[in-house]
């Protein structure tokens, strides 16, 4: 980038090639990279009135929001922007980037946009992103707040006079077609290129979107709610209500306002319905008042916790699992296999977000069986808690499965020994 600087400029002057910092007559330029998702930190409280980012599906979400927070300048009259520019995400890690400009990248938005139309957004009290008409200011619970612009202008090989030769097209074009379309082509609904040893495949994922409609199949109760706990903090809380194979749309409650195992049950049983079992996550101590609360109030509740041992095997019963974690990612693997005799049934509501949290996981195969990347892993991988995913996994993890017959449905347990689930709420309740 520095000699690509300096080529632009027609000279060094001026560059701390160390630093790479750039100071010229009135102008302060500083080039940076983000590697890790720590990284961030160091550009907290430094002012820019642009800040670029190149390949922006590489960088995670909250390193984009939190460096963009100082997008600003004391001098009157400046205008402050950021421009992000990258190809189309190619690894699940980037599929923030479709939510995020999502009317003009998601084809299922409510509301599309025009490349090159301006939307303007601000941030409601949950910290979620709000699209108002104009600047305003506009009333958003209770503070007047000016909204700021956002736009999505889409670049193929075509546009670019630098690189549009028979050379780079040539290159181009010997790439795999999820590349090919994505780098040439400029398109954001090309499949993800799935990692070796990814748990679940991106295409699996993407067919249980296209099974899902919205209503759950006739008669079929709700019989699991995966509950994956916040008690304040930055994550959510997110309730996975499943219908047999059907999911409702995800609940997610920021966490500050699950503050405590009252409120978390108070959300619960809300949404239960037909007497569905509660799988509550309890990692890190979070869930264990949860559960308290649910069980006296005669809710019948299963604890996850993913670290702990798991006594079951693939259905094939060739290998183990390290964990209840393992278990239950891998669990989820085999009911979203196409390949099953009357193929997968699982049916989910479509979410940027949850793909890729479902893609995240990675395993490998050890002498203690699967083993599933770590929750924290994930966390750093990603730059955020894959709170949607967990809670579908753990929905389906326990809970009844209604098998369909003929004239109606029947009710059966899962066939599963993780000693979580063999454990069952006093031991749990003793730890806690």
């Amino acid at each position: 980038m520095l000699d690509r600087f300096v080529g632009i400029q027609n000279t060094d002057a001026g560059l701390n090639r160390q630093s790479g910092v750039w100071k010229g007559p009135g102008q302060t330029i500083e080039m940076s990279g983000c590697e890790l998702e720590t990284d961030k930190q160091k550009f907290k409280g430094i002012p820019h009135s642009l800040k670029g980012f190149d390949e922006i599906s590489d960088f995670s979400e909250s390193q984009y929001r939190f460096i963009t927070a100082w997008s600003r300048s004391t001098k009157p009259g400046q205008r402050c922007r950021v421009v992000a520019a990258g190809n189309p995400p190619t690894t699940p890690e980037g599929l923030w980037v479709v939510k995020y400009w999502g009317a003009w990248l998601d084809p299922q938005h409510p509301n599309p946009a025009q490349h090159g139309e301006l939307r303007g957004y601000t941030t409601g009290p949950d910290v979620k992103d709000v699209e108002v008409d104009g600047r305003g200011p506009h009333l958003i619970g209770d503070e007047w707040v000016e909204a700021k612009s956002r736009t999505f202008i889409p670049g193929k090989l075509s546009d670019n006079p630098d690189q549009n030769n028979a050379q780079y097209r040539a290159t181009l074009a010997a790439l795999p077609a999820e590349y090919r379309a994505a780098y040439r082509d400029g398109r954001f609904d090309t499949a993800i290129k799935d990692d070796a040893f990814q748990t679940i495949p991106a295409a699996w994922v993407y067919a249980a979107f296209d099974r899902w409609t919205p209503n759950p199949p006739p008669g079929v109760p709700q019989c699991a709610i995966g509950v994956d706990v916040a008690q304040g903090g930055d994550d959510n809380t997110v309730l996975a209500m499943r219908y047999d194979g059907w999911y409702d749309k995800l609940l997610e409650v920021k966490g500050k306002d699950t503050p405590d195992g009252r409120a978390i049950a108070g959300l619960v049983v809300q949404h239960r319905r037909d007497q569905s079992i509660a799988v509550v996550d309890v990692g890190g101590g979070w869930g264990g008042k949860a559960i308290v609360q649910l069980s006296a109030n005669g809710i019948p509740v299963t604890p996850y916790l993913g670290v702990e041992k798991s006594g079951a095997r693939t259905a094939d019963k060739q290998l183990a699992f390290s964990n209840v974690r393992s278990e239950a990612y891998w669990r989820f693997r085999e009911a979203l296999d196409p390949s099953q005799p009357q193929g997968s049934t699982i049916a989910l509501p479509r979410d940027a977000v949850l793909v890729a949290d479902l893609c995240a996981p990675r395993y490998k195969i050890t002498g203690h069986g699967i083993v599933i990347t770590a929750k924290e892993d994930i966390v750093k991988q990603i730059g955020r808690s894959p709170d949607k995913g967990d809670a579908v996994v753990m929905a389906w993890w326990d809970g009844v499965k209604q098998i369909n017959l003929q004239g109606g449905w029947k009710a059966a347990r899962p066939q599963h020994t993780s000693t979580a689930n063999m454990s069952r709420r006093p031991r749990h309740h003793r730890r806690k």
